[in-house]
């Protein structure tokens, strides 16, 4: 018997598991990073927001060739080389300079004048360059080749649990995020590491990541041809045995045509653009809801800095818990699905709790609790659709080029990033308030509960 007969199949499990989870490392504690980095450089929320917006493009656009690579050179080169390089950008954000600090005080205070504001910009715009080179850029670019290939390669292993195994593939997303958030924030205050900075949490996350993905990549293996589980046989289809031979799978270049499979990409777009907005500026309005909110309750125009890290921290506490749920649901719905036999009744009823989440999400800002809840509705409904679509394109078109096909559609998600967090930091800027943004995503995502409501499976191909 070879040795890939033998391979446990929880491993790959395991490498998906820890590739995602330098993902979320990578992706879902950003909005830690907005006021510590505008403080040190002096960037506004529009300038970091962008980081993350290209990190976001350059990610998701990465998966449709880092599938067709897995594919041709086996998913464990992909992750590996790819890791190394996210790994890499990510370590060389902690070496950007930042400027003087006397210039970043003089062109943030009050009253200052247009020759400070000029000063800064003039030292600032190449820390602001490489900050997209470097984190959206680099790290993007390698990221996407390790979120990829273990959700293509995971349920080959396991054809009599995919969705749970797409699941489990993906559930280091949550975990990253949960686990970055609060690291992130006690890193940057603390006085031996980051001392009011975020660059050293880049340093040594970055040496984490690359241990992380190391491990991720020597835990993936292709089944070989005809594999499946010992006692499992595949369910005999409906009508008969004549009817193993009367359809097959769909091609890539058949996907792609389909309009079912654009409606999908539509509707994977408007999730994703609400989801990572929210993701991109959840901290940045907790905070500034809590401190509204201090002053307001104790008539003062100064919040004391001991009370602001308290604020900070509470803030940091609602990507934590949207993590935390982002994460459970992941696997939880997998079985759902796999029990069910189809996604569109779990993906209406989750998209719209979704729109009334958005709706509520201003208000709630000031309330480190409130917050939470609202935060871990959010996490619940976003993370179920990293299950759902893979899981949905898997029933639609089926496994045979599923990994070209889930690549395909998952550049939604890179091109909404960028949409979602630079509409998010635009409309941020230009109302000076996140309730537009917040407005515009749960619009977004009711036209995703039209198009998944009403739209219809593709016919099955016939052999």
């Amino acid at each position: 018997m070879s040795e890939q007969t033998t391979f446990p199949r929880w491993i790959p499990l395991l490498g998906g598991l820890l590739g995602s989870t330098t993902c979320g490392l990578l992706l879902y504690a950003f909005s830690v990073f907005i006021k510590p980095l505008q403080a040190q450089f002096g960037w506004s929320v529009m300038d970091v927001a962008l980081a993350y917006a290209i990190i976001c493009l350059i990610f998701g656009l990465m998966t449709f060739p880092a599938g067709r690579l897995s594919d041709k050179f086996g998913p464990r080169n992909v992750v590996l080389i790819g890791g190394i390089i996210m790994a890499a950008g990510f370590f060389l954000v902690s070496t950007i300079t930042p400027p003087a600090k006397e210039i970043v005080a003089a062109a943030l205070a009050p009253n200052a004048d247009a020759a400070a504001k000029a000063a800064l910009q003039a030292v600032n715009q190449k820390p602001l360059w490489l900050l997209y080179l470097f984190y959206g850029v680099i790290a993007g670019f390698g990221g996407g080749c390790v979120y990829l290939p273990p959700i293509a390669t995971a349920p080959k292993w396991w054809p009599d649990r995919r969705a749970l195994a797409t699941g489990f593939t993906v559930v280091g997303l949550g975990l990253g995020s949960f686990i970055m958030a609060p690291l992130a924030v006690s890193m940057i205050n603390s006085p031996d590491i980051g001392n009011g900075s975020a660059l050293p949490v880049f340093k040594y996350v970055g040496i984490a990541m690359f241990i992380l993905v190391v491990i991720a990549a020597f835990c993936l293996k292709v089944p070989p041809a005809g594999w499946k589980p010992a006692g499992w046989n595949p369910p005999a289809p409906a009508g008969g045995a004549g009817a193993a031979k009367a359809t097959r799978d769909y091609t890539y270049e058949e996907t792609k045509k389909t309009p079912q499979f654009w409606l999908l990409w539509v509707a994977y777009f408007c999730g994703s653009f609400a989801g990572l907005m929210v993701i991109g500026l959840l901290a940045a309005h907790g905070i500034d809801a809590m401190t509204a909110a201090y002053k307001t309750l104790n008539s003062v125009t100064t919040v004391p800095a001991d009370e602001v890290k308290k604020i900070a921290m509470a803030a940091a506490g609602a990507p934590s818990v949207l993590a935390i749920f982002n994460a459970l649901v992941r696997v939880l719905i997998g079985p759902i699905a796999d029990k069910l036999g189809g996604t569109k009744v779990i993906f209406v009823t989750l998209f719209t709790l979704q729109v009334a989440a958005m709706l509520v999400l201003f208000p709630v800002g000031k309330s480190a609790v409130l917050l939470a809840v609202c935060a871990a509705l959010i996490g619940w409904n976003y993370g179920a659709m990293f299950t759902l679509f893979p899981a949905t394109t898997l029933q639609y078109f089926g496994a045979s080029a599923q990994g070209s096909n889930y690549g395909l559609l998952f550049t939604a998600w890179g091109v909404a990033g960028f949409a979602g967090v630079f509409s998010g930091g635009y409309l941020r800027g230009l109302t000076g308030s996140y309730l537009t943004p917040f407005v515009v995503s749960a619009v977004l995502v009711a036209v995703a509960v039209i198009i998944l409501a009403t739209m219809k499976a593709p016919e099955k191909k016939h052999a």
